[in-house]
């Protein structure tokens, strides 16, 4: 593997179709596409400064580096990606690429990153931005912290542990998701899905969980959730804490320790097709 050390590269595709390059120490400053199309390519304590440094790539290792804000759009269309102890200050940094590992990485400015990516392992990955990965496919999360709105929308098969999600709108339009021991704060999680599991996880919604069709809580806490469940079917609810208000479902079961309001006011859903148990009386609302 041949090696640059304590190289400035400058202007546009510096280093396009790289093979089998080692590069440390070294500044990729102004030119678009320093390493387009390029192949087996480690990069460590290095910078990027300028837009689009992988496109079209295969097999791209990244560590103990940092893409600053000009870095935008940094790895699109590209196959095998490893990023670990790295700052991605750039938005828009990943897009249409696959086989995917971030690891011990920070993203403060991550608005529109991750989409349209397929098998995606992260592990300590912390992100700031709106609209995180969107329509993505294959994703487990470790230890993932997520403060943006709009988050993993239209994505199918998610695992997350040992999350927090500061995220309005998450979830929404996704297929087969399982979230463990995680905590969760924003209205609307989960809309127009199908297949949510949540297990031990703490959530604050307001109108949360509608829409849904295979919704399962177990050993959930939901806190300031207000007309839960809207149009749900196939439902499992199983929650320690009291809900504060239940709209409509179409079916399944809900158990919660209470439920402030049960609100049953569309005359073509029948309320027996949902079985309520609760340790305190509802007040019902028909």
């Amino acid at each position: 593997m041949n090696t640059l050390k304590q190289q400035i590269l400058t202007g546009e595709r510096a280093l396009f179709k790289a093979c089998n390059r080692q590069i440390t120490d070294s500044i990729f400053d102004h030119g678009e596409s320093p390493l387009k199309e390029s192949s087996n390519i480690k990069v460590t304590d290095s910078i990027f400064k300028w837009k689009y440094p992988f496109w079209y790539s295969n097999k791209v290792h990244i560590q103990n580096s940092y893409l600053e804000d000009g870095a935008r759009a940094g790895l699109w269309y590209t196959d095998g990606i490893d990023i670990s102890n790295t700052t991605i200050k750039a938005p828009k940094a990943l897009r249409r690429s696959k086989n995917i590992k971030l690891d011990s990485v920070d993203m403060p400015n991550a608005s529109e990153t991750l989409w349209m990516c397929e098998s995606i392992v992260m592990k300590d990955v912390s992100v700031n931005g709106d609209y995180f990965a969107m329509n993505s496919n294959n994703i487990t999360a470790d230890n993932f912290r997520l403060v943006g709105n709009y988050s993993f929308d239209g994505c199918k098969n998610i695992e997350i542990t040992n999350a927090k999600l500061l995220s309005k709108d998450a979830f929404w339009n996704c297929e087969n998701v399982t979230v463990k021991d995680t905590f969760i704060s924003g209205e609307y999680i989960g809309w127009n899905s199908r297949n949510l599991t949540f297990i031990n996880c703490t959530i604050e919604s307001l109108q949360g969980f509608c829409y849904v069709d295979g919704l399962t809580l177990i050993n959930c806490r939901l806190l300031n959730t207000t007309l839960a469940f809207e149009y749900c079917q196939n439902i499992d609810i199983d929650v320690s804490t009291t809900i504060d208000s239940v709209k409509n479902p179409y079916s399944g079961v809900i158990k919660a320790e209470g439920i402030g309001e049960i609100i049953f006011d569309d005359p073509q859903i029948e309320p027996s097709e949902t079985t309520i148990i609760t340790l305190r009386e509802a007040q019902y609302a028909i």
